[in-house]
């Protein structure tokens, strides 16, 4: 990779990290997943209202960890907001790494696939009370 090329990277990642799309909670939830990485303190939880069309209507991210963790959840959040589950489900580990951009090694790797774990899971994670479909969504999932 061209340093230039690099240091784009590292701008956008930085970007991602300090400015965060949808960082927080959404007002309304109907499914949540939280996990963490054991090896070096990474968590992300991921919570999302989703529609009974089957789309995303509000992907929020919140969790504590590294830069690339924390910038990969909050571009993984940012790529499917408003987006169909089908995709989530056919987004692949290869395209999420593709999606961060930076070469990382594979243990910055995990950090990097933990947000696109726990986004896979949330789908299949309703949470209690709400049901699966978007008219019961009243509340928060915290």
């Amino acid at each position: 990779m061209a340093r230039d090329e690099e240091e784009l990277y590292q701008e956008h990642i930085l970007d991602h990290y300090e400015d965060p799309y949808h960082r927080g909670h959404p007002t309304h939830c109907t499914h949540a997943h939280q996990d963490d990485n054991p090896l070096c303190g990474d968590v992300v939880r991921m919570e999302l209202q989703i529609d009974d069309r089957g789309t995303l209507r509000e992907v929020f991210f919140d969790g504590d960890g590294c830069c690339i963790s924390q910038a990969a959840a909050s571009m993984i959040v940012e790529k499917f907001d408003g987006r169909a589950i089908e995709d989530v489900k056919k987004f692949t580990a290869n395209e999420m790494l593709e999606l961060f951009g930076a070469r990382l090694t594979p243990n910055r790797q995990k950090c990097c696939l933990l947000p696109w774990r726990v986004l896979q899971s949330a789908i299949y994670s309703p949470v209690e009370g709400t049901g699966s479909d978007a008219s019961d969504a009243g509340k928060a999932c915290r």
